[in-house]
């Protein structure tokens, strides 16, 4: 299976988490990071109080592991770098989502549980996971799924390349 994960943090020493959680990602057995982003500045979005900005990156793995053992690894990453869950949009040291998963013929996977929605459900609605996939998915499709609308509406979202 190959999946597409985006990766975030907005405290503490932002790249040094995210080249963290990148390696650790890529120790996982039976996984293999195979490319990752350029690392963005973005705002944080959709939350009710003032955050430090984000560094977020998007990276494509493959994995034999299903989506939801996946994810349980990506969890487990976080908590292992220190996050903890205070409230929901809280601000945090580490965050890595699974947006995408596709089978081994190339083919998207589509999960609705209560632990894991694939696609993810909100990726087209935010421009720091819009913008460093369109980085490793230029035609703006990945396993099937064209995201170009969704890239120029998200235009007016702060976001800077580093």
């Amino acid at each position: 299976m190959k999946a597409i994960v985006s990766l975030g943090a907005n405290l503490g020493e932002r790249e040094a988490a995210l080249n963290t959680a990148l390696r650790l990602l890529d120790a996982l057995p039976a996984t293999r990071l195979l490319r990752v982003s350029s690392m963005y500045e973005t705002e944080a979005v959709g939350v009710p109080d003032s955050q430090p900005d984000y560094l977020n990156c998007v990276a494509e793995v493959e994995s034999r592991f299903s989506p939801e053992m996946l994810l349980g690894m990506c969890l487990g990453i976080e908590t292992s770098l220190g996050r903890t869950r205070p409230g929901e949009k809280s601000p945090r040291l580490i965050d890595i989502d699974l947006l995408l998963c596709a089978d081994e013929s190339g083919e998207m996977i589509r999960h609705d549980s209560w632990e894991l929605i694939l696609p993810h459900p909100r990726m087209h609605e935010r421009l720091f996971v819009l913008a460093p996939l369109k980085e490793l998915f230029p035609d703006e499709s990945v396993f099937g799924m064209d995201f170009s609308v969704a890239f120029s509406e998200c235009s007016g979202q702060r976001i800077k390349p580093l």
